[in-house]
């Protein structure tokens, strides 16, 4: 039984992976997230993936700090796909996925941000608060076949 639970635990990478996927899928569908990936148009190439390490007794000025961003990513030139607060498990882990056309771009949003008077209210009020213990960053590209798979009719592989 233990054994069984342990294969079914996922890595790090796998779960970064997967949110990404999930966020890209969002970002490059056209809504239905069940359309082959040949019938969409894709905009955006990366997607910027930010793992915060948060102070789990601040989730909730974390959260805010989150819902500012909703304004200034944009306004900016990032595509918000979404930011991910803990739910179960794992209480001092979030996720923000922004997606851009290319490195360039980020580049672009980044010194965007640098002359934002709200993004840098937004990052103050973060280290003053110190609501983020700690933040990595990974970019990632989707890989477009992997996307629009419907489930299978069972809602398992067939030999299941």
């Amino acid at each position: 039984m233990a054994s069984e639970f342990l294969s079914t635990l996922i890595s790090r990478r796998e779960a970064i992976t997967g949110i990404a996927a999930i966020g890209s899928a969002l970002v490059f569908g056209d809504g239905n997230l069940i359309a082959g990936a040949s019938e969409r148009r894709t905009l955006m190439t990366i997607t910027c993936v930010t793992r915060y390490q948060i102070d789990p007794f601040q989730r909730d000025v974390f959260k805010r700090y989150a819902e500012n961003w909703g304004r200034i990513i944009p306004r900016c030139g990032g595509h918000l796909v979404g930011y991910f607060l803990p739910y179960e498990g794992t209480n001092d882990v979030a996720w923000g996925l922004i997606a851009f056309d290319s490195l360039a771009s980020y580049e672009r949003y980044r010194e965007r941000l640098k002359s934002d008077p709200e993004a840098r209210e937004n990052f103050e009020m973060a280290q003053t608060k110190r609501l983020i213990v700690r933040e990595e960053r990974n970019f990632v590209e989707a890989v477009d076949v992997t996307f629009g798979i419907p489930v299978s009719p069972k809602g398992k592989g067939e030999g299941s």
